[in-house]
């Protein structure tokens, strides 16, 4: 795999002005190198469900963007995490990313649009590839997801998807099964409990007493790493 494709596949459309230099073959600054691995480090933090953790790195990624003096890099960090709040289903109108919006590029601010929903004026094209057919999809039962090859985009869409109330059960399915092929723990019990309340609400004890068995490993796990509570 390329510099370039790595740097695509692991930073996506949240981490690519940050990385401009590093994925065009020219040696980063210090700055950069040290935001990519803090930004790095906090999504697998949160995806893990390790909160304080998440914590520490995102705030060492903001110091050191922070140097650059240039806050639309600092509002695509900002929308990193909104990002991974959407995947899961943590939904806020992204404060962090709106105190910047004023100096944000025209893709951060279409694709925090995207994030939040609001979707009746979006213009697909200025959205990342793997979201655009998102936004134009119409609900149909086969579901959008398959087509997303990167498994924190697919999450991110489906987060994105359940927001607006466009989503199918083969897509609640393709969330649930993302999240655990990869271990990500908070997105996870997130989607899992979207399955456990549609199939109590379809009457499907059977299957919310199943959905509620793998809650439960998954929140035990938790406890056994932490020392205590899930967080």
């Amino acid at each position: 795999m390329s510099g370039v494709r790595r740097c695509a596949r692991a930073c996506a459309f949240v981490l690519a002005a940050v990385l401009l230099a590093a994925c065009a073959g020219m040696p980063p600054p210090d700055w950069e190198l040290l935001a990519h691995g803090a930004l790095r480090n906090f999504e697998n933090a949160t995806l893990r469900g390790e909160t304080r953790i998440a914590e520490a790195e995102f705030e060492r990624a903001r110091a050191e963007i922070g140097r650059t003096g240039r806050p639309d890099l600092l509002a695509r960090a900002e929308l990193l995490r909104c990002a991974l709040q959407v995947a899961s289903l943590e939904f806020d109108d992204c404060p962090g990313f709106r105190a910047l919006a004023q100096d944000a590029d025209a893709e951060s601010r279409a694709y925090a649009a995207y994030l939040g929903g609001h979707w009746d004026t979006l213009e697909p094209a200025m959205l990342p590839a793997q979201h655009r057919a998102v936004v134009m999809y119409q609900g149909a039962p086969a579901g959008v997801l398959g087509a997303i090859e990167d498994p924190l985009s697919r999450l991110v869409a489906a987060g994105a998807l359940l927001r607006t109330a466009r989503i199918v059960p083969v897509d609640v399915a393709a969330a649930v099964d993302t999240a655990s092929s990869q271990g990500w723990r908070r997105p996870l019990l997130a989607w899992l409990g979207v399955q456990a309340r549609r199939a109590q609400a379809a009457g499907d004890a059977q299957a919310a007493a199943q959905i509620r068995r793998r809650i439960d490993l998954v929140v035990d796990d938790g406890r056994t790493k932490s020392g205590g509570p899930a967080r």
